[in-house]
């Protein structure tokens, strides 16, 4: 499993007007190729009147599925400009579509690829990107003596504290990213003189704001 990856954070659209064609940017996550084209399709239906539904995704770890269509427009001016503004900003499992209304000017093949270009960065900028990091979320199990010490410390810690559990002791939960376990283990048996039982429940990806 990948453990750091960047992508767009919600869906988003963006509408741009270039020499009188409206040029309507979509973006948002698909994990699969199916949830690509079900969003691809999901625009088609929405701006069925529109002159082109131009699409471009990328999906995989390595990129294993990429594809671009450019919807009846010139070939290589808007499937393949969208695909590598996802490639240009190391977008992993994103799809965007592109409507265009066209408005009665012709733009030429270089204008084309600047319009897809643009329409594609500005409904990234306005979906948002996020990095994605996996963590597991750890399990601290310690003696009610050691909880005002570690919950503080935890507290001021980069470690995102999850949850506490009070039983015969206290189990507490903090998020750790993967390479940083061994780590964390460290510094808590540290400052419990290596009273902790300290084990992992699960992993999951945390998001974090790239802009």
């Amino acid at each position: 499993m990948r453990e750091n990856y960047t992508t767009v954070g919600d869906s988003a659209n963006a509408e741009i007007l270039i020499q009188k064609s409206r040029f309507i940017g979509h973006a948002a996550r698909a994990e699969t190729e199916q949830q690509a084209l079900n969003f691809i399709d999901s625009i088609k239906l929405l701006h069925r009147t529109a002159t082109h539904n131009c699409s471009a995704y990328l999906i995989g770890e390595h990129d294993s599925i990429q594809k671009a269509n450019d919807d009846g427009e010139p070939s290589g001016t808007a499937g393949f400009p969208m695909l590598e503004v996802l490639k240009k900003q190391g977008l992993k499992d994103t799809v965007l579509v592109v409507t265009r209304y066209y408005g009665g000017i012709k733009l030429g093949s270089g204008g084309l690829i600047r319009a897809y270009g643009k329409s594609a960065s500005a409904a990234i900028a306005a979906a948002g990107v996020v990095e994605r990091k996996l963590h597991h979320l750890m399990k601290a199990s310690i003696d009610y003596t050691w909880l005002g010490k570690l919950e503080n410390e935890i507290r001021q810690s980069p470690y995102p504290l999850d949850r506490l559990e009070y039983m015969e002791g206290v189990d507490i939960y903090i998020y750790v990213p993967v390479e940083k376990e061994q780590e964390f283990i460290d510094w808590i048996n540290e400052m419990t003189n290596g009273q902790a039982d300290v084990s992992i429940t699960s992993s999951e990806f945390l998001e974090f704001s790239k802009s």
